[in-house]
């Protein structure tokens, strides 16, 4: 039988049997079984496996800095981020920047998530949560001074707390310790604890990321992880174009992990991200390797039945996992075609 080979494949769902070849009575040759189901022709970009939300955490206050939390440490509420001087710089969960000294008196909408995090740490059982700074807010944060060693002045200075809405991720130092530091100047930079991968789509392929679509994430030990398109960007970018390089347009696409625990502590790790480019639904198939070219041109598979065969010319649709859409005169999943024995 002359076979075809070497065709560019993907993967495939939606069989409704086994796929397994077994032995022909005409020898030299094996069976495998007509399939219907959906054939999926995909397309493979490099991507690279990080944390999301990468951001940096800059200084309010200057001085000496004087420590700093390990790369790769995750800094949760009422933890110290940084310190500057011997002082520990907190964070505490919240969306409004710290952008003033806080005290009696003082309103807005930074008080009242200075006193959610109060009393989350356990702080101020009088205490109500709303946006004035009271009294019963001073005494909750004198009682965390002294059980941070802090001197007791019942008010939050500028600059003595950072704000971010969840725990961070160092993901790295932009200073070191025992340099100065001031207002504005980056100290670490910082990311959530979710995972992401990045894949720059050249934006002639941009038709392949949808969002919400179903990807497949390969891993650097190759195991696969599934992932879900979360964005797609609209502000295209280019790159190379030097020394004779040739330019590259492409656009962010972002693809949140299935099940994040599945990339462990990798971070800005290569990976290959597979794409559906296209789907074509309850369609019969055979593998490749059972397609015979015809010398007048063209296709057959040799269906066995019963001990016999006969050869039926087929027409071809879309190449996926190994097989091929077919259709042909009597055609029907569950037959037997003829394919080269292993």
């Amino acid at each position: 039988m002359a076979a075809i080979s070497g065709v560019g494949i993907a993967y495939a769902v939606g069989q409704d049997s086994s796929g397994q070849a077994k032995a022909s009575p005409t020898g030299g040759t094996a069976t495998a079984p007509v399939e219907r189901g959906d054939l999926v022709m995909t397309e493979t970009l490099d991507g690279t496996l990080g944390y999301a939300d990468q951001r940096p955490i800059t200084g309010k206050v200057a001085g000496t800095i004087t420590g700093l939390p390990a790369k790769g440490a995750v800094v949760r509420r009422g933890q110290g981020l940084y310190a500057v001087d011997g002082q520990s710089i907190f964070l505490m969960y919240g969306k409004v920047p710290a952008y003033r000294t806080i005290t009696v008196g003082s309103e807005g909408d930074d008080v009242l998530q200075l006193e959610r995090n109060l009393r989350a740490m356990g702080y101020g059982e009088d205490l109500e949560v709303d946006q004035t700074y009271t009294s019963y807010t001073a005494s909750a944060v004198r009682d965390w001074q002294e059980d941070e060693g802090l001197s007791e002045t019942g008010e939050i200075t500028w600059g003595s707390v950072v704000f971010e809405p969840g725990p961070v991720r160092v993901a790295d130092h932009e200073t070191t310790v025992g340099s100065g530091t001031g207002p504005g100047q980056p100290v670490i930079t910082a990311s959530g604890l979710g995972r992401v991968v990045n894949v720059d789509l050249p934006v002639e392929q941009r038709s392949l990321a949808r969002k919400s679509a179903e990807v497949q994430v390969t891993l650097p030990d190759g195991q696969t992880a599934a992932g879900r398109v979360t964005s797609v960007g609209n502000v295209a970018k280019t790159s190379g174009g030097e020394q004779g390089e040739e330019e590259e347009t492409t656009i962010e696409v972002n693809i949140d992990l299935v099940e994040p625990g599945a990339a462990g502590n990798l971070d800005a790790a290569p990976v290959d991200v597979t794409f559906q480019s296209e789907r074509r639904k309850d369609v019969l198939s055979v593998p490749v390797n059972g397609l015979m070219a015809l010398p007048e041109g063209g296709y057959a598979v040799v269906v066995v039945e019963n001990g016999a065969s006969r050869t039926v010319k087929v027409e071809l649709g879309v190449f996926a996992a190994g097989r091929v859409e077919v259709t042909g005169p009597g055609l029907q999943a569950g037959m037997d075609v003829e394919v080269p024995a292993s």
